[in-house]
């Protein structure tokens, strides 16, 4: 094969990672862009909304992107859609249910006006470019998800997206391995697969087992239940609704995303829920306790979610009650297990009962485990392998899995972001690396933020700041009046009455022996803070003449 015969992939999120998933197929003049999701802050990311991929290196081929395909709704997928179509306006291909979502998301952005996109269903496919891009259905925790085959000049490459073989799925739409099985029997030179369960044994539970769970859950409460998941996760949705109607309760929803994304569905028929089951919040809020289950978001004890405002006590809608029973249907993400653990604590100390998947099987993983994984790579049977969507060590975990079914060590790669893959003939090798970074999302700035300034409101929230104002004479250099100080979580009001009258005689001293510099003034008072309280607050100092 010819070396112009060149497949060059470009992970631009999620690998090294959990979130803001995004990767890129290049080859030639053509480009193809999959998914393009965010990343939630971790906890040391103070004032961050949110993390996009960085996308700098289509930015300068945009005249090469011809699509950007989704392959599912979960946020991790479409949450950066919006940047991305801002400044790379490409037809987006989506199945239905994945479509609506993406509009609705866009509409509370009032972004709508500009996507373009095109509906596809699992089993059609798309020539876009030089590239075929087959989609086929896989059983995930939202209906209507897909992965990719797309056939390439430099061969036929599997991208599964997150996916689980689960044989008894909400919806009843299993995994389809039958096109699986094809593939294999056409050849796949490239498998790259979910990671994210790669260090779990077994087999990921079947959704249907969080059924019974929750009729006990609901049969048993004394009170209203509250049922915090993503609001994106739309069949288990379908299960709180159904468990609700077996034990008499009515189903209201709380939240904005909550309530467009079941709207969505419901149109689309993706759920199926009676007009008599879901009631206004208004209403449900005003009905008898133990009549009631509330489906909102904060399943991951982020603070300005509805659960996270809860157990603040901070929720203006509703507040909690003695009889409430709160049930967190989701796994934390990782990187969230402390809010996760901090929301739970709180809701205890305000009366709650709290059920999360330790306590009992409310819910289950939609990642594929070990032996999922495993059976994946013996169905296709590809000749190189390249472990996507997990951190560093989900994604060596997953190599180790190929090696152990048969995938030759030189033709597994492992890669994070940023590092480009090129696949030539019969040979997967690496490529340059290129920007791979976060770019912070903090309200209406994106990207301006940086790790420097990441690193100053860690320091400011660890060691509070400590300002001191000088005026001196334009004339002589001499002080005007004395310094006035001020401080922010440095120190307490005790200790203040001590330590910056001491502060401000050091100044004075400092700039009346002439060494008025802000870099004199600003060392000789971190010097002094340090040998007294063994803290390093940040200190800034103004001169004015």
């Amino acid at each position: 094969m010819s070396k112009k015969n060149k497949l060059r992939i470009i992970p631009l999120g999620g690998l090294g990672e959990v979130g803001k998933n995004m990767m890129a197929y290049e080859f030639g003049n053509d480009i193809i862009v999959v998914d393009a999701g965010i990343m939630f802050p971790h906890n040391d990311m103070l004032g961050v909304d949110y993390i996009i991929p960085d996308f700098e290196y289509l930015l300068k081929k945009a005249d090469r992107v011809r699509a950007l395909i989704i392959t599912h709704g979960h946020e991790d997928h479409i949450g950066a859609i919006q940047h991305f179509i801002e400044q790379i306006n490409v037809p987006i291909y989506a199945t239905p249910l994945t479509r609506g979502l993406i509009e609705g998301k866009l509409a509370r952005n009032d972004a709508q006006h500009k996507a373009r996109f095109k509906t596809i269903q699992a089993g059609e496919s798309s020539n876009i470019g030089v590239f075929k891009v087959e989609y086929f259905h896989v059983s995930h925790s939202i209906p209507d998800a897909v992965s990719l085959g797309i056939t390439t000049p430099a061969g036929l490459i599997v991208h599964m997206s997150d996916f689980k073989f689960d044989h008894t799925p909400v919806d009843g739409w299993a995994t389809d391995f039958a096109k699986l099985a094809e593939f294999s029997t056409r050849g796949v030179d490239l498998l790259l697969s979910d990671s994210t369960n790669a260090e779990r044994p077994g087999w990921t539970p079947s959704e249907k087992v969080i059924g019974p769970a929750f009729d006990k859950v609901f049969a048993e409460a004394k009170g209203r239940v509250i049922v915090a998941t993503f609001a994106s996760l739309i069949s288990r949705v379908q299960q709180v609704a159904d468990a609700a109607v077996k034990s008499g309760r009515k189903m209201a929803l709380a939240g904005p995303s909550m309530v467009d994304n079941v709207k969505i569905a419901r149109k689309l028929k993706y759920l199926e829920i009676s007009d008599d089951v879901i009631v206004p919040l208004e209403q449900a809020l005003s009905m008898q306790e133990h009549k009631v289950v509330l489906m909102c978001t904060g399943s991951q004890g982020e603070p300005s979610s509805i659960v996270g405002r809860l157990s603040a006590g901070t929720n203006r809608q509703f507040d909690l009650k003695p009889n409430d029973t709160i049930v967190l249907s989701s796994h934390p993400i990782p990187g969230n297990e402390e809010s996760v653990s901090k929301t739970i604590n709180r809701l205890l100390r305000r009366g709650a009962k709290v059920i999360d998947d330790g306590v009992a099987p409310i819910h289950v993983s939609g990642h594929a485990s070990q032996e999922e994984q495993k059976l994946l790579i013996n169905i296709v049977r590809p000749k190189h392998f390249m472990p996507i969507h997990g951190e560093l060590r989900m994604l060596m975990r997953h190599a180790e899995l190929a090696k152990e079914v048969g995938v030759e060590e030189e033709n597994i790669i492992v890669v994070e972001n940023g590092q480009v893959v090129e696949l030539i003939g019969n040979k997967i090798q690496l490529a340059e690396r290129i920007p791979g970074s976060y770019i912070f999302v903090d309200g209406e700035s994106i990207g301006d933020i940086d790790h420097d300034i990441m690193k100053e409101r860690s320091q400011l929230a660890r060691n509070g700041i400590l300002l001191i104002d000088i005026s001196l004479d334009k004339r002589t250099g001499k002080l005007l009046h004395d310094p006035e100080i001020l401080t922010r979580g440095f120190v307490t009001s005790e200790e203040a009455e001590t330590l910056l009258p001491e502060v401000r005689k050091r100044v004075m001293k400092v700039v009346n022996e002439g060494k008025n510099s802000e870099k004199d003034i600003v060392s000789t008072i971190k010097s002094y803070l340090h040998q007294e309280t063994k803290r390093k607050p940040m200190v800034f100092v103004t001169l004015s003449k």
